[in-house]
């Protein structure tokens, strides 16, 4: 169906909008993780910082630090790369939906792929997220200070 009249195009609006507050809500989750990111990043550079001064006592566990920070800055980007995957591929469903209905062509099934395709994107960023945090709670550097 073409879409001609303005209440039809409110219509579709209407629907292409709710996806919207899913995007919003993987933008605060991608503020978190990267407010993450940025701390693993401070710790990484006092943590350098140490090294470079030899002969200290405790550099095999600075080290041992390192990896663990390193560890879990790729675990936190890969965990980034998919909830910006997920919001990408939400915006798709919007713009399908949209034109899906602007020029009556039936994108059903391809809107209905992309948004399960967003989930399960999201559901793995959500996944890894999990880990870095199980990381960062057993290593047992935050009680140390």
């Amino acid at each position: 169906m073409a879409v001609g009249d303005l209440s039809d195009i409110a219509h579709v609006i209407q629907l292409a909008v709710a996806p919207v507050f899913l995007l919003t809500a993987i933008a605060t989750l991608i503020n978190a993780m990267n407010g993450r990111l940025g701390r693993i990043v401070d710790r990484r550079r006092v943590v350098a910082e140490q090294l470079r001064h030899p002969g200290r006592d405790d550099c095999a566990e600075a080290e041992a630090e390192m990896a663990m920070l390193g560890r879990r800055s790729r675990l936190v980007y890969l965990s980034i790369l998919f909830a910006v995957l997920s919001a990408l591929l939400v915006c798709l469903v919007v713009a399908g939906a949209f034109v899906g209905a602007m020029v009556a062509v039936k994108l059903a099934h391809a809107v209905a792929g992309l948004f399960v395709a967003a989930m399960l994107a999201m559901i793995v960023s959500l996944s890894v997220f999990l880990r870095e945090i199980y990381l960062a709670v057993t290593s047992g550097t935050h009680y140390r200070r």
